[in-house]
């Protein structure tokens, strides 16, 4: 088991975009609700089903195990409810951190987020300029909410 602290912004503007690759994710829920979610996703060329707690402040248990890539794309167009989550993730380096930066594509189209994962809950980290307001204890913003009422139907 794995404790993660996670910390979820909204961006300003591109200037993060330069000379970055991203992965490309599309991710879809068996199971979401105010206990936890099951999850199943596919990152470039490999499968994952993952098992999260729900939050007690910014922690969640998470448990998370590597799937066929076959395995996992019959789960995401047989077994999820809802819309699937499609996201460019973008992972880059800043003061002694690695932000993973989510573009939604699909019907979260238009949708931003940068994620920074902590050791402590209270541990100090510097900002790049392109992150606004912070939005981890906003549940619109979990992606388990934005496969049941996408950004684009805000």
């Amino acid at each position: 088991m794995a404790v993660e602290i996670e910390r979820k912004f909204l961006i300003n503007g591109i200037d993060w975009k330069k000379d970055v690759r991203p992965s490309f994710y599309r991710q879809g829920y068996i199971f979401a609700e105010k206990k936890g979610v099951v999850r199943v996703r596919t990152i470039d060329q490999k499968g994952y089903l993952t098992i999260k707690s729900a939050p007690v402040g910014l922690k969640r248990q998470e448990y998370e195990f590597e799937i066929p890539l076959a395995d996992a794309n019959a789960m995401l167009d047989n077994l999820c409810e809802n819309y699937i989550v499609e996201k460019k993730r973008y992972k880059i380096k800043f003061a002694d951190h690695t932000w993973d930066i989510d573009e939604f594509t699909g019907h979260n189209e238009g949708l931003y987020l940068a994620e920074i994962e902590l050791s402590d809950e209270n541990e100090t980290f510097e900002k790049p300029s392109w992150i606004g307001d912070e939005v981890s204890q906003n549940p619109k913003y979990h992606n388990s909410n934005l496969s049941k009422k996408p950004f684009t139907k805000w």
